[in-house]
């Protein structure tokens, strides 16, 4: 057994010589505690030597010994304390140091005092715990760096950084004060200087497999995936059995799209620890990318039986079953995440979104519903919101930003792609903030517009706003309202004098900072504009334009002609398949001696999809044979599919956009029923601006009738397949020149109500 020497570190963590700190423990100290017993300095040697060589048991008996001659010795309580803690009995080691404190205090006990509490959950006592062993000893390096721990944990990574920083002004060769630091700093969205931080890490300790698997992280958000999962894999061949770094691993390769090689790495995580509830859950989502519904459920299901008050698990179960139409238990699975976790937006916001798709909310309700959304995330930050100094000329040269994470292969991409490319950049300085890190063929057109690209991935709100100010943005333009990896809680800081919702979302956003809604007079009726807490700025003719797709596919003939019967299709995704549209599809059929519905969207990848789908169209009389189902595909493949269609059917109240203009690209016309709601509409406002109204059912009888008409007249549907992609090239929904004058017009006239607005506040302040 090797002996501490006099002159080495103290193991009980002060930072002292042994000799300066627990071998000084002599007659002396004994005396004070009432020792009886003069041997307790060798014994006490004994005890940290075991202590220093982690046998963890072997110093506890003998601290325990010594307690027992002398129940008040200071350092005994103390690291009998420390042993506690370390084998996870904090309510244990919070009493024996806090006894040890009140016998005589020093900087190392609170410090390992605030480590206790801290494990258990008690921050604010662990944070005053520290600044007790600061007072003490100002220069303690650990100290700052535990403060700075607790301080992280608590959200605050301001001070946190500062606490770190402060460490290393102390011990520059801290390593894992670096680590922690790139931690704190990659929550601040400050990710070039987080990989500075695991860089210098990694420079003093070689060997530190956090900060190899942490670097990863943030290279990940920085959309580096290679470089990401190199430093996961370097993680791994330093500490093989780490389940942190499979499953940051998953993460990354699921990223990449590598979903076979990501469910292995989440699974060696699982064969390591079985009840890693976070691999499980991860496990899910690569499952649910895959298509596995059913395995996903099974998952998330899986991580919420390790740990009930998981909010992220219950979120994620939630997308899978709305992804399987089981919209109000998919709900019900939000709600869940809301109570465990109330400040949890994207469970909120997906929550309504998917109130959207079913018909069970009226208007009134979904506005109800999306103002409860603004109460709890926009109303406390509202005494907060900036005055705008931008230069109030509303005839200069504007600063548009667009904020969106599908500016990418998505349907949101490529209604904007065209649009972009024809903005007047004379007139305006064109913003791009995507909150993906993802890079597809669509974005790098985008980037090589030569606008300005910020990427807002993994940058907190509040410094996403600075940014956004700090940019001096005129008008910021939301593309995602509540769909997935939305920014609306940016929005709601007003970072922008005027700020837009378009295109992304199908109703209101809730919030008050949100000024305009841009539409058209077909899918925002005037009698509708209360649906909305923003004002309805109308675009001539559409919302929507279309970039049509860069694939030469041709349109093939109508297929009726030489199947001898009429097929009709919906490639809209499964979950607007509620049973409303189950039942008049159903009638349809009926009503078209013959007729097949052909299915397609990736939902129908999973067999279990396929079989329900197949079960609720048997309940209503028709027959497996007369449906044809079809999974994912490539785009190409995908759009070809619809030479397989002679009539499109839109479903209800989530009507089709991408789907329905697709279609008509290819030739494919599309029944559609009027609505009452803004995502009602869109079916209508499509059709009107193709010239196609005579198609728009005002009821299910005559959505049926429609059906029955065009079916049994093939000849005028041939024609009209002919002579359709051309006639939505030439239509507003195709014009891009057009669209984008319009949309400057749109931003201009904003503009100015604002200009004119500020100047008529200041002529009527009081004085």
């Amino acid at each position: 057994m090797k002996k501490i020497g006099r002159n080495d570190p103290c193991p009980c963590g002060s930072g002292k010589r042994y000799k300066q700190c627990c071998g000084s423990l002599g007659k002396v100290q004994a005396a004070r505690a009432h020792a009886v017993d003069t041997s307790i300095p060798e014994t006490f040697q004994a005890a940290l030597e075991h202590h220093q060589a982690g046998r963890l048991p072997q110093a506890e008996a003998i601290y325990r010994q010594i307690l027992q001659a002398a129940p008040n010795h200071p350092e005994a309580l103390h690291l009998s304390g420390v042993i506690a803690h370390q084998t996870g009995r904090n309510a244990i080691a919070v009493e024996l140091i806090n006894k040890a404190i009140s016998v005589n205090p020093s900087s190392s006990m609170y410090c390992n005092l605030g480590a206790a509490l801290r494990n258990q959950g008690k921050l604010d006592a662990a944070v005053a715990s520290y600044h007790k062993a600061l007072a003490i000893k100002p220069d303690f390096a650990e100290a700052h760096y535990n403060l700075g721990i607790a301080l992280q944990q608590q959200g605050k990574f301001d001070a946190a950084a500062a606490s770190y920083h402060q460490a290393l002004s102390i011990k520059p060769d801290y390593a894992e004060a670096h680590g922690n630091l790139g931690n704190a700093l990659q929550r601040q969205g400050r990710l070039d200087a987080a990989v500075a931080s695991y860089l210098k890490a990694l420079s003093i300790k070689p060997d530190f497999a956090e900060a190899h698997s942490n670097l990863g992280n943030a290279l990940k958000d920085q959309g580096k995936l290679d470089a990401a999962i190199a430093s996961h894999h370097q993680a791994l061949s330093i500490k093989p059995d780490y389940v942190e770094a499979y499953s940051n691993l998953g993460i990354a390769l699921q990223q990449q799209g590598r979903l076979d090689a990501a469910v292995a790495s989440f699974r060696k995580a699982l064969a390591i620890k079985p009840d890693y509830a976070v691999a499980h859950n991860n496990l899910g989502n690569a499952l649910q990318h895959q298509d596995q519904l059913d395995a996903a459920v099974a998952s998330y299901l899986t991580a919420l039986a390790i740990k009930p008050d998981y909010a992220e698990a219950h979120y994620n179960l939630g997308t899978a079953l709305q992804q399987q139409g089981k919209l109000d238990t998919a709900i019900a699975s939000y709600r869940k995440a809301l109570a465990i976790k109330p400040d949890y937006a994207d469970a909120y916001s997906n929550y309504l979104l998917t109130a959207l798709y079913g018909p069970d909310y009226s208007p009134a309700e979904l506005l109800a519903e999306h103002l409860a959304f603004a109460e709890r995330f926009e109303a406390p930050l509202r005494a907060n919101w900036p005055a705008h100094d931008n230069h109030r000329d509303f005839q200069r040269r504007l600063r548009v930003g667009f904020v969106s994470a599908d500016l990418r292969a998505h349907p949101v991409g490529f209604f904007l792609e065209s649009v972009l490319a024809h903005l007047a950049q004379q007139a305006l300085d064109i913003f791009l903030y995507p909150n993906h890190s993802e890079v597809d063929a669509l974005t790098k057109r985008l980037q090589g517009m030569g606008f300005a690209w910020k990427s807002l991935v993994g940058l907190p709100d509040e410094r996403a706003a600075d940014r956004v100010r700090e940019d001096a943005i005129d008008i910021l333009v939301d593309l995602s309202g509540h769909t997935g990896g939305n920014r609306l809680r940016l929005f709601a800081r007003k970072p922008a004098p005027v700020q837009v919702t378009w295109l992304g979302y199908f109703a209101t956003t809730g919030l008050r900072a949100m000024d305009y809604v841009l539409c058209d007079r077909y899918v925002a009726p005037a009698n509708e504009s209360d649906h909305f807490v923003e004002k309805p700025w109308y675009l001539p003719n559409t919302r929507l334009c279309f970039t049509p797709p860069q694939a030469g596919i041709a349109v093939g003939a109508l297929p009726a002609l030489t199947n001898g019967r009429v097929t009709f299709g919906c490639f809209n995704n499964l979950i607007k398949m509620n049973d409303a549209v189950v039942a008049l599809w159903a009638q349809v059929l009926h009503a078209v001696p013959g007729s097949r519905l052909f299915l397609k969207n990736r939902q129908l990848n999973d067999p279990s999809l396929q079989r329900a789908t197949l079960s609720h169209f048997a309940a209503r009389g028709v027959t497996p044979e007369r449906l044809a189902l079809e999974g994912a595909s490539s785009r190409s493949d995908y759009l070809a599919a619809y030479n397989r269609v002679d009539i499109a059917l839109d479903p209800f109240p989530f009507t089709g956009g991408t789907t329905s203009v697709e279609g008509l690209w290819m030739g494919v016309p599309v029944i559609t029923k009027q609505g009452d709601r803004l995502v009602a509409h869109q079916g209508e406002s499509i059709l009107h601006n193709v010239g196609l109204a005579d198609w728009i059912a005002a009821d299910n009888d005559a959505y049926v009738a429609i059906a029955v008409a065009r079916a049994t007249d093939l000849s005028s549907l041939a024609t009209l397949r002919a002579k359709l992609r051309s006639r939505l090239l030439g239509s507003p929904l195709c014009d891009a020149p057009l669209f984008a004058r319009n949309l400057e017009a749109a931003f201009r006239g904003m503009w100015q109500a604002y200009c004119n607005q500020a100047q008529a506040q200041k002529i009527f302040e009081p004085r």
